[in-house]
């Protein structure tokens, strides 16, 4: 897997250690001289959730004073890391189902389009499938996510 530009995912009941088999996968890539970007999709609140993966621009919303570079942006030529992403929202499924068809993404609050070069490792410890079935996880995705899965 770590050889692959494919995207992997982890599955594993919590606690089984999904966090360091990606971080293993990016260290024995071609990719590893770059950084690893995590994130637990399942700690962070919707609203939040989107503006930490794709950045904001200044004056986008309430608190917003700066540009913040995303984690998309942050892993360009590394490695995305999604752990959980079985807790990700349908709405932040479909916006990230589109970064990983184009490389590109618009910042909340952007007027342009920007690209990241990054690879995916993903993680989660409920049945996806199951999730696709009751319509709580986006079919589309969830074959994206696993390109190659462990």
């Amino acid at each position: 897997a770590a050889e692959s530009q494919l995207s992997v995912m982890v599955q594993g009941d919590t606690g089984t250690g999904k966090e360091l088999v990606a971080q293993a996968i990016h260290q024995l890539s071609s990719r590893n001289s770059e950084p690893l970007v995590a994130i637990n999709c399942a700690a962070i609140p919707e609203n939040l959730l989107e503006s930490e993966l794709f950045g904001y621009c200044k004056g986008a919303f309430s608190g917003a004073e700066s540009d913040r570079k995303g984690l998309i942006a942050q892993a360009d030529g590394g490695t995305l890391f999604l752990d959980e992403i079985g807790d990700m929202p349908l709405s932040l499924q479909a916006k990230l189902l589109r970064v990983l068809e184009t490389k590109r993404f618009r910042p909340i609050g952007g007027k342009e389009e920007l690209s990241s070069d990054f690879r995916l490792v993903s993680a989660t410890h409920v049945n996806l499938l199951a999730q696709v079935r009751n319509k709580q996880f986006r079919q589309d995705l969830y074959y994206r996510l696993f390109q190659y899965h462990q």
